[in-house]
């Protein structure tokens, strides 16, 4: 209900408009953007570039974009948002569960663990966020990966040898999770403005539905069964795993990532219905 509330007065995408067609409207929109931040681009200044218009894009030229085209970018994507769907969902799901079965944490009082741990987890994008832009894509999310498979794979050891308490191990997960959550919020970035600008939405949901089924589903139930036999070294070897996937996802973008910083869609991928 609120998206339905605020696309009231968020404008059609310019993109969007302009390949099906609507051109007019997709310059009122821009000259709009541009009036409000006392901004008047020259046109001249751009690359110019001619587009088919049509009202959809044929599936084969999706699936050729994701599987021939940009393959090693689909890779990327596949295994930034199957690591941290894993670390994310396999960790956050199944928190509950490690305090009240190795800590003894009364139910009740499990949402006042959360709550910081969520804390943690919000403000990392908040802070980190600009630096996406300014120090660069590719650096900032290998680093955020690995920095955060690294912090896990040590708060793994600690908890694997019985030497953090409850709220100890609360501090770790902020610390963790304020990495770990800007990683994982870079991951939807990259799919997004990697591939052609017909595909932006397709490819979140893609990646998403891929990773979730990988990471989301298959996390919760392996810590599940970890947690159920009782054992710290069991669970901490599940952490571990989630720290290997987080450095793997890193060292992938470091080697194939796209530096998308300050640069058009157009740019980064040319767009489907180009023109030659």
């Amino acid at each position: 209900i609120m998206i339905v509330m605020m696309r009231l007065w968020i404008p059609e995408s310019p993109r969007w408009l302009v390949t099906h067609g609507f051109t007019q409207k997709a310059e009122e929109i821009v000259r709009g953007i541009e009036a409000r931040f006392g901004r008047d681009a020259d046109p001249r200044s751009f690359e110019h570039m001619r587009l088919r218009v049509r009202d959809h894009t044929p599936l084969r030229e999706v699936a050729r974009a994701l599987f021939v085209t940009y393959r090693q970018r689909t890779l990327v994507g596949l295994s930034l948002m199957a690591a941290q769907a894993f670390f994310y969902n396999a960790i956050f799901f199944t928190y509950a569960l490690i305090l009240i079965d190795f800590y003894r944490t009364p139910v009740g009082a499990v949402g006042w663990y959360i709550l910081p741990f969520a804390a943690g987890n919000v403000l990392g994008p908040i802070v980190l966020g600009r630096l996406f832009d300014t120090v660069g894509r590719k650096i900032m999310i290998a680093s955020t990966y690995a920095l955060s498979g690294a912090l896990l794979a040590g708060t793994a050891y600690l908890f694997g040898r019985n030497l953090l308490s409850a709220q100890q191990l609360t501090m770790a997960w902020m610390v963790v999770f304020f990495f770990a959550s800007a990683a994982a919020s870079s991951a939807y970035l990259t799919v997004s403005e990697t591939f052609p600008l017909e595909l932006r939405a397709l490819a979140i949901a893609f990646f998403y539905a891929v990773g979730t089924g990988v990471g989301g589903i298959v996390g919760p139930l392996l810590f599940g069964m970890l947690i159920d036999t009782g054992s710290r070294l069991s669970v901490a070897s599940g952490y571990c795993i989630g720290a290997a996937m987080m450095v793997g996802a890193a060292a992938t973008e470091a080697l194939w990532g796209i530096a998308a910083e300050r640069r058009s869609l157009e740019a980064v991928s040319r767009p489907l219905a180009l023109v030659d």
